[in-house]
C-alpha cells in the first residue's frame, strides 16, 4: 500500500498496517528528514522514492516479515534499492536515538506506563511424513514378468 492511500486511514487502521501510531510516524518522518538533509548537503543524486514512502516501506518489512524482493516489486524498485533504502531508515533511526527504549533501572525508577508487545517469533520444526524403506522401492507391477 503507497503511503498516499495509507494517510487516509483512519488512526486505528493506520496502526494495524504500519505497527505505530500516526503521530509516531511523523516523528520518525521528522528524523529522517533531518538525516536526508545532512546526508544531501555535500550533494548527491536524489532518491526517485519518497520520503515517506521509504518509512512505510521499512515498516511494512519489520510488520510483515516481506522480502525485499515483494517490497520491492510493491513499489516498483530493484530488490537492491529496497535493501539499501530499508537499511538506511534503520541507521538513520537508530542513530537519531529517539526511539530507543529505556533500561531497566530507568523503567523501574519511573511513575510512567509503557505499553509493551512482545512477538514470540521461535521457530519450531515442521511436521513431515518419516521417510521408510517401502517409498524408497518402486512397487511391482503385478501379472507382468
Amino acid at each position: 500500500m503507497r503511503y498516499r492511500t495509507a494517510r487516509t486511514l483512519p488512526d486505528d487502521e493506520f496502526r494495524r498496517l504500519t505497527g505505530v501510531k500516526r503521530p509516531t510516524f511523523e516523528l520518525m518522518l521528522k528524523v529522517l528528514r533531518k538525516a536526508q538533509r545532512e546526508k544531501h548537503s555535500k550533494g548527491g543524486r536524489p532518491n526517485s522514492v519518497a520520503l515517506a514512502e521509504r518509512l512505510l516501506m521499512a515498516l511494512t518489512y519489520w510488520r510483515e516479515y516481506r522480502t525485499y524482493f515483494h517490497i520491492g516489486q510493491s513499489y516498483g524498485i530493484e530488490e537492491s534499492v529496497c535493501y539499501r533504502n530499508i537499511r538506511w531508515i534503520e541507521d538513520a533511526l537508530i542513530v537519531s536515538g529517539a526511539f530507543r527504549l529505556p533500561g531497566k533501572k530507568a523503567l523501574l525508577a519511573s511513575d510512567v506506563n509503557y505499553e509493551v508487545v512482545l512477538v514470540d517469533a521461535t521457530e519450531t520444526p515442521v511436521e513431515r511424513p518419516k521417510k521408510s524403506k517401502h517409498a524408497a522401492i518402486p512397487a511391482r507391477r503385478s501379472g507382468t514378468r
